[in-house]
């Protein structure tokens, strides 16, 4: 039986992992040791902040509400209370894009959930 090598495609895996690498400092995007072992550890960071991004955003969102309803004498868990007694439905995404640009329809929303309490 003849030998197969396995040159090609061991180049390819290399090929692969060096060129994610590309932009990395120093002999982390040259030699194939310390590019995998950066690109792992970039892997690693890329999962958890995808991740960390939604939790960040919905921060965001609850704290621009927050401070959208203060001035209008009730705070966020009062005000999220009175929109599910009320039975409306929008995400914080859409109240704290609401509370920013049109801040007439929020402040019915507001009074809305107010009634709802």
């Amino acid at each position: 039986m003849a030998r197969i090598k396995g040159a090609m495609m061991t180049r390819k895996r290399r090929n692969k992992v060096l060129k994610l690498a590309k932009s990395y400092w120093g002999s982390k995007s040259t030699h194939f040791k310390m590019a995998k072992q950066a690109v792992m550890k970039s892997g690693t960071y890329a999962y958890v902040g995808r991740k960390l991004k939604k939790r960040d955003f919905r921060r965001l969102w609850i704290s621009r509400i927050s401070a959208a309803v203060a001035p209008m004498g009730i705070n966020y868990s009062r005000f999220m209370n009175g929109l599910k007694k009320a039975g409306i439905e929008m995400n914080r995404k859409t109240l704290s894009e609401m509370a920013i640009n049109d801040a007439a329809a929020f402040a019915a929303l507001v009074e809305t959930a107010k009634k709802a309490l």
